[in-house]
């Protein structure tokens, strides 16, 4: 099977599964905390997106893979791991819901960004550039778009983070 075959299929696949599992296993567990307590397992989970540097390390990724591709990635998911971190240590406030939304919107935008750079530099026909960083795109990546999903319909659906003047005042 070619290799930008093999991609697609390995990419469509993580997606099915972490969407099951997400479907069966972390929106329900998410629906039943109160906000802004759900949001805390998804931002965690996006702290780890430090992982996205190992595209800036040679013997992680083959030194060929095109600098236009690996920086942009790999600071962006950085620039993602710290806002989600920033999230966490202002949820409940004003500040918080601000930079939910910021973190929100910029990690799902530096997601489908990156995919946009991958395929500028025909990155499925050339898979052994990403080295061991192709498990990052097949296997995690998958799993950050849901999530990123998620605290999108939370964030509607609850309008906002921060708790209410009124539970403030009681509390």
């Amino acid at each position: 099977m070619p290799s930008p075959v093999l991609f697609a299929v390995s990419s469509a696949f993580g997606l099915a599964v972490w969407g099951a599992v997400a479907w069966h296993y972390i929106w329900p567990a998410l629906r039943e905390r109160p906000s802004p307590e759900n949001l805390k397992p998804i931002l965690l989970l996006h702290g780890f997106r430090f992982l996205g540097l190992a595209f800036l390390v040679p013997g992680v990724v083959s030194p060929e893979l095109p600098a236009t591709f690996a920086q942009p990635v790999a600071y962006g998911d950085f620039i993602t791991a710290i806002l989600a971190l920033l999230v966490l240590a202002t949820l409940g406030s004003g500040t918080g819901t601000a930079l939910t939304w910021v973190f929100n919107t910029f990690g799902a935008a530096d997601l489908l960004f990156a995919f946009y750079l991958g395929s500028r530099i025909s990155l499925p026909d050339t898979p052994g550039l990403l080295g061991a960083g192709y498990f990052i795109l097949v296997a995690y990546v998958p799993l950050l778009l849901i999530t990123h999903g998620l605290m999108f319909r939370i964030l509607l659906r609850t309008k906002a983070v921060a708790p209410s003047p009124s539970k403030v005042r009681a509390a």
